[in-house]
């Protein structure tokens, strides 16, 4: 499609920006409808209106309810004419140009139930056809309104933020901080090394991989390292068993980076100038803009926060039967807590002197860091233990976006170290790995939602929405800026 208009309507916008609001409710509207979302590149048109938005001073609330608003709009309309159409989606134009994605679009829809209108807000090019589907499939309107209005709510910051704040970083004429591309060449080049090695890795270490094989055939050799073998393969009926050897490997592959890691930055100062041109990064960085979604992001990786998780997550697997996946998860927990308490009080880093109340305990590792890494690997393992093995490590990698967020919070307000924070992520998955390990001698637990584990996860928003209004007063004062 030719998009040589999108700067004569960038710069119409600019000049006529009582229409933006217009502009932000039917792009998202166009970009949700049925086959339109796929010839309209929504996506782009969103990013740029956000960005003029932005730039125009238009508040972000309106912004993000306006493409909310012409999301569900845009779902609503497609769904009705799958009611309309049910059984004839392929042989009515322009439907009938797409009968592959259409087909796409049933089998995702039978695969995944309801949660796909969700699923589907966020996925490339099935994204347009999900509520055709599930109108043509009679899913009740009750349930689609349900799922339609809650991932709009979800789908809005994803897609207008990083526009909104571009916006405003032009409109504020924000240069890139001092070191802008050793410190962002450096991060990633860490956090890509650590991706490789724990958790590519594993792909050769799955069962009948060419390693596992060698092992288990060297393990059967002795009556001790048989014994251990089978004594930590899963034994389900309907499966074969299979030995955890990742999740060792990722245990004892965390463990040794992290040794090594604690020893760099504790006992040398190899480590230090990085951290302190990574701070001055960041210090430099800070706007009211950014402020406020950042203190969000640390308030979500708080303890209390955490724990409740993990509590909650405990009594509804205990209720459904997993008594064995509910001291996994308790035991996790707790050895989280001793661990980021102990390491704390014994190496006693000096955290940055950044905020106006810094948090009183040592800074490394990063205890924020290891309970978010913790709480969602273990949740993506529990997840991509239920799915094929050549996509575990999309499960990985998707649900542990929110430790991104939690991490980079600590980073932005000026109360941990680059170190502490990989320290920590190192730490987390050496715990994560341990437990599935130790696991992996019982049954998986199923990851089809019921009633208990909705309730569960609903009980754990509204907790983690009260905290964040609770803490937020003083959050704002305990993480202000030192000028």
């Amino acid at each position: 499609m030719n998009n040589a208009w999108f700067p004569d309507l960038a710069a119409w916008l600019s000049a006529n920006p009582g229409w933006l609001s217009f502009a932000l409710f039917s792009t998202a509207f166009v970009e949700s409808l049925a086959v339109a979302g796929i010839i309209v590149p929504g996506v782009a048109l969103l990013f740029a209106i956000a960005a003029l938005a932005a730039q125009t001073g238009m508040p972000l609330m309106p912004v993000l309810a306006w493409a909310g608003l012409g999301a569900i709009a845009g779902d609503t309309v497609s769904f009705a004419i799958g009611r309309l159409f049910q059984g004839r989606l392929t042989s009515v134009w322009p439907l009938s140009r797409y009968p592959e994605l259409i087909t796409k679009g049933e089998h995702f829809f039978h695969s995944h139930g309801g949660k796909s209108v969700i699923i589907g807000r966020f996925v490339g090019p099935i994204r347009p056809v999900i509520p055709l589907i599930a109108g043509a499939l009679l899913m009740s309107w009750r349930r689609f309104l349900t799922f339609n209005i809650g991932s709009a709510i979800g789908w809005a910051p994803v897609y207008i933020l990083p526009g909104f704040l571009v916006g405003s970083a032009l409109a504020s004429e924000v240069q890139p901080p001092p070191h802008f591309y050793l410190v962002t060449g450096v991060s990633l080049a860490t956090l890509a090394a650590i991706y490789i090695i724990l958790f590519r890795f594993q792909l050769g270490l799955a069962e009948n991989g060419r390693i596992y094989l060698w092992l288990q055939r060297q393990m059967a050799q002795y009556d001790a390292t048989h014994r251990f073998w089978r004594l930590y393969t899963n034994k389900r009926p309907a499966h074969e068993g299979e030995f955890p050897l990742a999740s060792l490997m990722l245990a004892f592959g965390s463990v040794a980076l992290f040794i090594f890691w604690s020893q760099l930055t504790v006992t040398t100062e190899i480590i230090k100038p990085f951290d302190q041109l990574t701070l001055q990064w960041f210090s430099d960085l800070r706007r009211p803009l950014f402020d406020a979604p950042a203190i969000a992001a640390t308030l979500m990786g708080d303890p209390p926060v955490l724990i409740a998780a993990a509590v909650l997550a405990c009594l509804a697997l205990a209720f459904r039967g997993h008594y064995a996946a509910a001291v996994h998860i308790l035991l996790a927990t707790a050895i989280t807590i001793a661990l980021v308490w102990g390491l704390k009080s014994v190496i006693g880093t000096v955290r940055p002197d950044q905020v106006a109340t810094p948090p009183s305990s040592g800074s490394f590792p990063s205890g924020h860091t290891t309970g978010i890494t913790v709480l969602v690997t273990l949740l993506a393992s529990f997840v991509a233990a239920e799915t094929s093995k050549r996509k575990r490590w999309q499960t990985y990698i998707l649900l542990s976006l929110p430790l991104i967020p939690v991490s980079l919070s600590r980073l932005y307000l000026g109360v941990h170290w680059f170190s502490d924070i990989l320290g920590g992520l190192l730490l987390g998955l050496a715990i994560t790995g341990a437990t599935r390990a130790s696991f992996s001698r019982f049954d998986r637990v199923p990851i089809a939602p019921d009633v208990v584990s909705v309730l569960a996860a609903l009980v754990w928003l509204i907790y983690l929405a009260s905290y964040i209004c609770f803490m937020w007063s003083d959050a704002i004062q305990k993480y202000a800026p030192v000028l």
